[in-house]
Order: C-alpha cells, then sequence, then structure tokens
C-alpha cells in the first residue's frame, strides 16, 4: 500500500478499536474490549507506516 492508504486503512481500524473497546465496556465484555484495543493499536502502526512511507518519499 502506498502513504495515504496506509493511513486511511489505519484511520480505520483505530475508529473501528475505540468503537469495540467502547461497546465492550458498556456491554461488559473484556475479550470486546481487548480486541478493540489490539485493532486501534494496530491502526496506530499503520498510521505511522504511512508517516514513514511519506517522508521516504520526500528524500
Amino acid at each position: 500500500m502506498g502513504e495515504f492508504a496506509d493511513k486511511a486503512a489505519g484511520a480505520a481500524n483505530e475508529a473501528i478499536g475505540k468503537a469495540k473497546r467502547a461497546l465492550g465496556d458498556a456491554l461488559d465484555k473484556p475479550e470486546l474490549k481487548a480486541e478493540g484495543d489490539a485493532q486501534e493499536a494496530k491502526g496506530d502502526l499503520q498510521g505511522a507506516k504511512g508517516d514513514v512511507k511519506g517522508a521516504i518519499n520526500k528524500i
């Protein structure tokens, strides 16, 4: 994926992860909350990957 695709996928995963975490809290389902935390972390890493690609392209 390219820089913008990685950043977009990262933002989507972060948003979905936050929603899952909130739903897990509301429904008292720790496994759903943990899944949301993991997906949000994945989104953070994807966004960082996009940032690195962007920095490399500017060189």
